[in-house]
């Protein structure tokens, strides 16, 4: 079935790939290893002292035995964004640091400023490029996953099929368009799109090509199909607000890998929060927070899960309470209705160390630097995704696996062949970079162009793990 599947999939997708592509490595590459001691760009850290009482009016002394050097380039702008002037106020008005992952959300999701909502990052001409933006293919390969998982559902009548933070549609569409004569499938699906970026929603209507029906008497509006496959589709800002009581397929794909994450860092007195705070010459710099914070409820929760050995070795440890919060709200649900979730990121399967980074414009920045202009993401912690999801009764884990073995599991060798029997010699090199990019590790052996657009292969870099309800049994390809 499989097989057939990859041999009629449509190849209407244009083969536009272009060679700066390459730079889609650089998102799933950490800039410093995960059990590294240093902090990314040499931040300057300070220590603030703990004591057992503080005054009011009392001054907190300051450990600088321990500093890390200043970086070179100051994070004060010449002329303040909106959103800096924002971040500015919350810590003045609030009297004291922000944690990291306060810092991130303001800065990836704030209704009006943020990274996310009002414009299109991603592909060559944004700050970064996704699978999906790499080749049709991989949308086509979740395709495949999504109905073998149906199938295996027992071919319900109705199915949600839900994606967190769609992008700019690609993927779904290509997914879409890979299904799409295989109808039993295509009419049990009800699309709902997880999406808080009026921008990208806008982007996502259009990639899949959708319409909006009017009611009969034409003054309200009946409803947005697909016309790829006449699904329905809507949007929704979160998971919680897409209606329950149906059988449910979730894909998330790059998602919680931008999620806010709390960063601790091992001191002589313990575990500190890092913090992001505002020197006196008004530029941002990180703190160590002199008092226990709420989330360090979850990093004791996350070191119970791993060895201590694991943990004694690292100097940070990165938290991410709205992972694992997310990962059983969706467990939860499979647990209730029945299908399954599919998360594909670049992560790690154990504890995470100090991997947040920042891009702009296909480069490593600052992270303080410009808030706003630049992609904030962290390597996702598979292991905690884990211990989280098999908290809730009724679904199972299986994973992580790479998204070589993933893709591969699922037949991409065959679509690959299959898109090279019909195409041009331009349009063949297109495939075969874009297979590479997806499965291969490191530079293209069969690069003859320049050497800065040698295409990186992310095949390892990529995790995939499935959460299914456990009655469903194993899902493909984790048998």
């Amino acid at each position: 079935m499989l097989r057939n599947f990859l041999l009629q999939a449509s190849t209407r997708r244009n083969f536009s790939a272009s060679s700066s592509s390459s730079v889609a490595f650089f998102r799933q590459c950490s800039s410093s290893s995960s059990s590294s001691s240093q902090i990314p760009n040499s931040h300057f850290v300070e220590h603030m002292e703990d004591t057992n009482e503080i005054p009011p009016s009392a001054t907190i002394s300051i450990d600088r035995t321990a500093l890390y050097n200043p970086p070179e380039q100051s994070h004060e702008l010449s002329a303040e964004s909106e959103l800096v002037k924002h971040l500015k106020n919350i810590i003045k008005f609030r009297g004291g640091p922000v944690t990291v992952a306060e810092y991130m959300e303001e800065v990836l999701t704030n209704p009006k400023l943020g990274y996310y909502i009002n414009r299109d990052v991603f592909g060559a001409d944004g700050d970064f490029i996704t699978s999906p933006e790499v080749s049709q293919m991989f949308g086509e390969m979740i395709g495949v996953w999504a109905m073998c998982l149906w199938e295996q559902m027992g071919k319900p009548s109705k199915v949600n099929l839900v994606e967190l933070g769609p992008g700019r549609g690609t993927l779904l569409a290509d997914f879409l368009r890979g299904v799409s004569k295989f109808k039993n499938f295509t009419d049990s699906l009800h699309i709902h799109m997880v999406e808080c970026s009026p921008t990208l929603q806008e982007l996502q209507y259009q990639n899949l090509k959708c319409i909006t029906e009017d009611s009969a008497d034409g003054n309200e509006k009946k409803g947005i199909n697909s016309t790829i496959t006449g699904s329905s589709v809507s949007w929704h800002a979160s998971l919680e607000q897409v209606p329950t009581g149906l059988p449910t397929i979730i894909v998330a794909h790059e998602f919680f890998d931008a999620l806010p994450l709390h960063q601790f860092q091992k001191a002589s007195r313990g575990w500190c929060e890092k913090m992001v705070d505002v020197t006196e010459n008004s530029s941002f710099r990180f703190v160590l927070s002199p008092q226990p914070t709420p989330a360090t409820l979850y990093l004791m929760k996350r070191c119970k899960w791993a060895d201590s050995e694991e943990i004694f070795k690292l100097d940070h440890i990165e938290v991410c309470p709205k992972a694992m919060d997310l990962t059983q709200e969706i467990s939860k649900r499979i647990g209730i209705d029945g299908g399954g979730a599919l998360i594909i990121d670049y992560g790690l399967n154990g504890v995470v160390s100090n991997s947040l980074q920042a891009i702009r414009k296909h480069k490593f920045v600052d992270i303080l630097d410009n808030p706003g202009s630049a992609d904030l993401s962290a390597y996702v912690d598979f292991a905690a995704i884990r211990h989280s999801a098999e908290e809730v009764s009724g679904v199972s884990v299986h994973g992580p696996m790479t998204q070589s073995q993933f893709l591969g599991s699922l037949g991409i060798n065959f679509r690959v062949e299959a898109l090279l029997e019909n195409c041009t010699e331009e349009q063949a090199e297109s495939i075969r970079t874009g297979y590479w990019r997806l499965v291969g590790e490191g530079e293209a052996p069969f690069w003859e162009g320049p050497d800065n657009q040698t295409p990186i292969g992310m095949g390892t870099r990529y995790m995939a793990m499935a959460i299914v309800n456990q009655k469903q049994g194993v899902p493909v390809p984790f048998q």
